[in-house]
């Protein structure tokens, strides 16, 4: 299937490390529709409005099989289904979303349980300092193999009851499906395909049995506040609490590792801002709100559809239509922030996309801050003189979920 220039550009591995200017490009016309491919949004008003638009589907099974046809392989896959396990809630539309989203947060955040995220605060925070005290007598570390990695899927198992002695079968399974959103062009594709189906049955197995566990034996943990919980409607079925740990685990690892890794390039890359966090860690608040908008963790949302024909920027985009939503270029608008591509973490009026909006807003958003605010400011304090050993460091290849594959630092030592 043919794609236009742009399209070829945003998805072009050679553009990973910088696609700021293509965003910039792409601005010039809101909304893009290039030959047979998507329709590309990538202005920060157009884009909120459609993440608020109810006529916007987030179900796959919506879109016309005929602009289905997206350039292949994991470069633009957020995730990949498991089609043994229903629809994970942030690819439904409601009903069924609020549905399994209100039961997914009534044991996760507010305003049910407001206190279960700040007081992770402490196991957080020595889960760092282990990971930092693992660097000592080291000239170098790679930021993202010994840290940004184990760091969230360490956290996932803990915020799920995960015992201490199966966390590193749950940290395998989860390089694994890692690995499949980030494919090695020299795989053989057949090859990979079989270790990760294999990981999800293996983790799907290992969750099944947990939720059982949790039934029969509740703890204090979130699966067991997910197996016990019920709404209106009743509670979650077998399946759809698999899909939900699930969902857990991939989306709340590669995100939180794409938003540690991105912050501590920016902050090498201006050491002004590394030094005053050391010297003052409250700024790592608004420095990750900062880091949200100025690079996020997911560039961009290549799953939606509209229910009817929408016109939005003068274009028309019709019912079943595939639609791309670019937050990264959103985030970039000079039409909403001043001087958008200076990275100022002391930026007021900062209502980024970094996490999406409306109704499919990130679910792990307040856990996802903390562990970043928390990773961030324990690194500036704790490591002498990092300097980044290449620049640009090498990309992963996923064009939505865009981070540093490594990010080899040299030090000094720990402070």
């Amino acid at each position: 299937m043919a794609h236009g220039p742009l399209l070829r550009k945003i998805t072009d591995y050679a553009n990973r490390a910088d696609p700021y200017p293509i965003y910039a490009e792409l601005r010039k016309t809101p909304v893009v529709h290039e030959e047979d491919g998507p329709y590309i949004v990538s202005t920060y008003w157009e884009i909120h409005a459609l993440l608020h638009d109810p006529r916007i589907s987030s179900d796959a099974r919506n879109l016309d099989p005929r602009a289905a046809g997206e350039p292949d392989d994991a470069e633009t896959e957020a995730e990949e289904d498991d089609p043994g396990l229903p629809p994970a809630f942030l690819k439904l539309d409601p009903p069924e979303h609020d549905r399994l989203r209100r039961l997914a947060m009534t044991p996760f955040g507010p305003p049910h349980t407001p206190r279960r995220i700040h007081a992770m605060r402490g196991e957080l925070s020595r889960i760092v300092d282990e990971l930092i005290d693992g660097f000592r007598d080291r000239d170098g570390i790679d930021l993202v193999d010994d840290f940004s990695y184990p760091f969230p899927v360490t956290v996932i198992c803990r915020l799920l009851g995960v015992p201490r002695e199966d966390e590193p079968r749950f940290h395998t399974w989860a390089d694994t499906l890692a690995a499949s959103l980030d494919p090695d062009p020299e795989q053989d594709a057949a090859e990979r395909r079989r270790v990760t189906q294999q990981a999800r049955i293996e983790l799907g197995r290992y969750l099944s049995e947990l939720i059982e566990e949790r039934r029969r034996s509740p703890g204090d943990d979130m699966l067991s506040a997910l197996v016990a919980g019920h709404g209106p409607e009743g509670g979650m079925s077998h399946t759809e609490l698999l899909s939900t740990a699930a969902l857990l685990l991939v989306a709340g690892h590669e995100t939180t590792v794409n938003l540690i890794t991105n912050g501590m390039l920016a902050l090498l890359r201006n050491p002004d801002v590394l030094a005053r966090l050391r010297a003052k860690p409250h700024l790592a608040v608004p420095l990750v709100e900062e880091l949200l908008r100025y690079d996020p963790p997911v560039q961009l949302l290549p799953q939606r559809t509209p229910l009817s024909d929408i016109d939005i920027a003068g274009v028309t985009i019709p019912k079943g239509a595939s639609v791309w939503l670019v937050l990264a270029s959103g985030n970039r608008d000079p039409q909403r922030f001043l001087d958008p591509d200076r990275f100022d973490p002391q930026r007021r009026d900062n209502q980024h996309l970094g996490f999406g909006s409306g109704i499919h807003s990130c679910f792990g958003a307040p856990l996802a801050r903390l562990e970043a605010q928390l990773a961030l400011t324990a690194l500036a304090k704790r490591l002498d003189n990092p300097r980044l050993r290449e620049d640009p460091p090498p990309y992963r290849r996923n064009a939505v979920l865009r981070g540093p594959r490594h990010l080899p630092i040299t030090l000094d030592g720990l402070r």
